[in-house]
């Protein structure tokens, strides 16, 4: 009896280490609860500039910027990136500075988009903090790039506090920009579809173009990168920019976000942006029976008619697709995409735009071989092969550039 005890002891206590280190792996924090956790870290009683926007809270709600203040930060102001500090501005509108009680609130979408050198003279650290959709031209690490520029040639630190990736596990995909197609909309030499976090691709930009800038990254407690960002226990999903209302367009923006290059609308204006796509002159069947022969993998496709309320084609009724997910561990957005244009490209190529709009294109692709590619209406698969190649060779060249498991 005394030996049965002893057994189920054991196994209990088994269970409670085991529980316990589960429970321990689930727990999430962001960088900035780390950073509270630490009472502040090197950014208590310093001077400090925020880059941030009012959805970069912590696990708990409370707004970064507060937060830095009551670990006893010196925060003198604050900036803001495309869409402004409140979000209430549209993709590619210009911000103005504002302010949030006695905090001046500078823009970096404005007259210009890099910190002021002078500016930044002011302070000691510069610290980081906005939530990234994981996609190459999403701006806010064109913003974060010009603001390590600017903290070298300053002589100051630049400190991010970590965010995951949301659309991680999603495969790296698209081609690598090349250097000459450099723009605001392709901050570097990396896949349209990267995989890092904002952290990752600092401590990347660090290694490869600002290796003596001093910078830390305040890593999260609890990231995977295997797993979507609303499967962490504790991650707040708020939309970081007015049209990535859900998780689910959150996904499928890297689809359909070429076809801002385009004469054909991505949804913009409409109840469900980059999840709907068309123009007056698209035939939904049509586009529809196209995408069907490729099989796309995690995805339902069903024709749709919508009238925008706002941009591209506003009060003009538009023929096109809806995209559903229907597995998101399958799904393959650049696929989409090319399949997307590729179907476009046949059935309406005058309208399409592609030679029109090269220039923007190019710079959104990162280079000229995948617009040329469509054009050419070369195979589905050669074209992923190109991409994926391109990707391989900057895998290669990038080791270590994960900072979590």
């Amino acid at each position: 009896m005394h030996m049965k005890r002893a057994g189920i002891a054991i196994v209990f206590l088994l269970f409670l280490t085991v529980f316990t280190a589960v429970a321990q792996a689930a727990e999430f924090r962001y960088g900035v609860d780390v950073l509270d956790a630490g009472s502040g870290g090197s950014l208590r009683g310093k001077r400090v500039g925020l880059v941030t926007n009012a959805v970069a809270f912590s696990v708990r709600g409370e707004p970064s910027w507060r937060l830095l203040l009551r670990n006893g930060a010196g925060l003198k102001f604050l900036m803001a990136p495309e869409h402004g500090f409140s979000l209430d501005r549209g993709a590619g509108e210009a911000v103005g500075n504002t302010a949030i009680e006695s905090l001046q609130v500078h823009s970096l979408y404005g007259a210009s988009k890099k910190p002021s050198v002078e500016l930044l003279k002011q302070i000691d650290v510069l610290a980081f903090d906005l939530q990234d959709a994981g996609v190459r031209c999403y701006t806010y690490i064109s913003t974060m790039k010009l603001c390590m520029e600017a903290c070298r040639e300053a002589g100051i630190a630049f400190m991010v506090l970590d965010r995951p990736n949301p659309i991680a596990p999603v495969p790296s995909g698209g081609f690598v920009l090349e250097p000459a197609f450099e723009s605001f909309v392709g901050a570097a030499e990396l896949p349209f579809l990267h995989g890092m976090t904002v952290g990752e691709v600092a401590v990347w930009l660090q290694r490869t173009r600002y290796p003596d800038l001093k910078l830390e990254v305040v890593r999260m407690d609890g990231y995977r990168r295997g797993i979507f960002a609303d499967e962490l226990d504790g991650f707040r999903f708020t939309p970081p920019s007015p049209n990535l209302r859900d998780f689910e367009t959150l996904l499928l923006y890297p689809a359909t976000v070429m076809l801002e290059a385009t004469d054909v609308s991505e949804g913009r204006g409409t109840a469900e942006p980059f999840r709907m796509v068309g123009a007056p002159f698209v035939d939904g069947r049509a586009l529809k029976r196209k995408l069907d022969a490729y099989r796309l993998p995690g995805v339902e496709i069903t024709p749709a008619s919508f009238t925008p309320a706002s941009s591209r084609f506003a009060g003009q009724v538009c023929g096109g697709v809806r995209f559903r997910i229907t597995d998101r561990n399958a799904i393959d957005p650049f696929m989409i995409s090319t399949a997307l244009l590729l179907s476009l490209q046949k059935l309406y190529p005058a309208q399409l735009g592609l030679s029109r709009h090269a220039d923007f294109f190019d710079k959104l692709a990162g280079t000229p071989r995948y617009r040329i590619m469509i054009e050419d209406r070369r195979p589905l698969g050669e074209i992923l092969d190109a991409a994926r190649e391109t990707v391989r060779r900057f895998e290669i060249a990038s080791p270590g550039r994960f900072l979590y498991p």
